[in-house]
């Protein structure tokens, strides 16, 4: 079964998430727990949580339906300590903000090494942030979301995600993310029939279907290999529409979020609808 919704707002509690997913018809969502371009926010209300937890369960959205994002300015390999130091604090508070929501996974982009660190070594600290932020958590998957490679953002090849997830002690607490417009614009030919063949055989030699637990379904203002992060409303993009229909076909993609980050949210509902008629 597909899970397929947006990313949708937070505005006046976390608990009006689920209430806005289901106004356009979606049976998964995305989300914030905080405000998303601040290091801190106060911590979530016990009624916020308490409302959350009863919204879900009523409308019928569980843990493997919601695909929660970290904030932007969280940057795991970011070569200054202290500065990293930072991010690793504001990312296990939203680990521990899953927990209390009762969500078990949190999706993030891994980090840029801001052209002062090899590739390697930032990688390296990518991994040794999430094992710190694994050991003062439980029960929440930490999910790496592939990267368009724009600027020093690293996480846009496969074999980059493989390396970090080498670096996870506890294998069973790490996953992906997959984003198509960011998959095309680091160099991977999803468009093309035989290339989105070759994408996810790759994907699975290098990473593993196992490990993926939530897509964001965007198409995409760059070209391939580009490298620009730039989302696109489905089939307004380079992509069209015939990858996701592929995506809604495939049973590999079944029981994950499948979530929209599309630029104009006025035509979610219609984007969700148009997906699902992907799949008859």
């Amino acid at each position: 079964m597909k899970f397929v919704g947006a990313h949708v707002s937070i505005s006046g509690g976390v608990e009006n998430a689920p209430l806005n997913a289901r106004a356009i018809g979606a049976n998964a969502f995305a989300m914030f727990t905080k405000n998303q371009r601040q290091w801190k926010s106060p911590p979530l209300a016990e009624r916020s949580i308490a409302a959350f937890r009863k919204n879900c369960l009523e409308l019928g959205f569980s843990p493997s339906q919601i695909l929660p994002h970290d904030g932007y300015l969280i940057n795991l390999g970011n070569p200054d300590a202290e500065k990293r130091k930072q991010s690793l604090e504001a990312f296990t508070d939203e680990m521990k903000r899953c927990m209390l929501l009762g969500l078990d996974r949190l999706n993030f982009h891994p980090g840029s090494h801001l052209g002062q660190i090899g590739e390697k070594e930032c990688l390296a600290l990518i991994a040794e942030c999430i094992n710190a932020a694994l050991a003062e958590t439980e029960k929440v998957t930490a999910v790496i979301e592939n990267t368009a490679g724009q600027g020093s953002n690293l996480g846009y090849t496969f074999q980059q995600i493989a390396s970090i997830m080498e670096g996870v002690k506890d294998k069973s607490r790490v996953g992906v993310c997959l984003d198509t417009c960011h998959t095309f614009a680091a160099g991977y030919d999803i468009k093309s029939e035989e290339g989105y063949g070759k994408t996810l055989e790759e994907f699975e030699k290098v990473i593993g279907f196992g490990f993926l637990k939530g897509v964001h379904l965007n198409d995409s203002k760059s070209t391939l290999g580009k490298h620009l992060d730039r989302h696109n409303s489905l089939g307004k993009g380079e992509l069209g529409l015939e990858v996701f229909r592929r995506i809604m076909k495939d049973p590999r993609f079944d029981g994950i979020p499948l979530v929209l980050e599309t630029v104009d949210e006025t035509l979610w509902a219609d984007e969700i609808a148009l997906l699902r008629s992907f799949e008859k």
